[in-house]
């Protein structure tokens, strides 16, 4: 699945740039995001420090942010960024009294609204979704969010094609597996997306 995020990234990323009257490209890149987010959800339960796991995913969210701004020409707060706050929400859900922790994690789906995080509340929803829905609720769950965001205007039509990736997830493991017989090393899977922004925002300024 690794793999599958990173190219589908790299393809969203590219068509947002050079081929934005090509819908196809950003169709493959709504695969991307939810790989993610679901890969966010097994760090987090197989991590054996989650403190470390959020030190090094804040730091990737800090090196990542002028890479980002720089290349898609944003000014939010980037994709690490939004699964950084996703983490600290799954964090404070698990490890605080519900008269704590859900407040909390409501305040901090509005911040992600209000500061402009790339998928903002609906990146949360669905690290969310993936964490504590059985696997037979995941993608009705997934396409209610996703209605709702389209509805509210975030987010175009297209984003429903995410849908296909959580689809994979549930009911297809062995096809992302089938991709990944040898693991991605961890320097490539943490620094792809600094770096392949940067490399775009190297090609933008030429």
């Amino acid at each position: 699945m690794q793999i599958v995020a990173m190219l589908t990234m790299l393809i969203d990323h590219i068509g947002f740039l050079y081929f934005p009257e090509s819908p196809g490209w950003r169709v493959v890149g709504r695969l991307a995001f939810p790989i993610y987010a679901y890969f966010i959800v097994r760090g987090y339960r197989h991590t054996s420090s989650v403190k470390a796991y959020m030190t090094r995913l804040l730091l990737l969210a800090a090196v990542s942010q002028l890479p980002y701004m720089l290349a898609l020409k944003q000014t939010g707060i980037n994709a690490i960024g939004t699964l950084y706050v996703c983490l600290l929400a799954l964090y404070l859900l698990q490890r605080k009294s519900r008269t704590v922790s859900l407040p909390f994690t409501l305040l901090l789906a509005v911040l992600m609204e209000l500061y402009d995080f790339d998928y903002g509340a609906y990146g949360l929803a669905l690290v969310l979704i993936y964490h504590y829905l059985k696997a037979d609720r995941v993608v009705l769950a997934h396409l209610g969010i996703t209605l709702v965001y389209v509805l509210l205007g975030k987010g175009g039509p297209i984003q429903l094609f995410s849908l296909f990736a959580t689809f994979g997830i549930v009911y297809g493991p062995k096809v992302y597996e089938a991709w990944d017989k040898r693991n991605v090393p961890s320097w490539l899977w943490r620094s792809f997306y600094p770096a392949h922004l940067a490399a775009l925002a190297l090609l933008e300024s030429l």
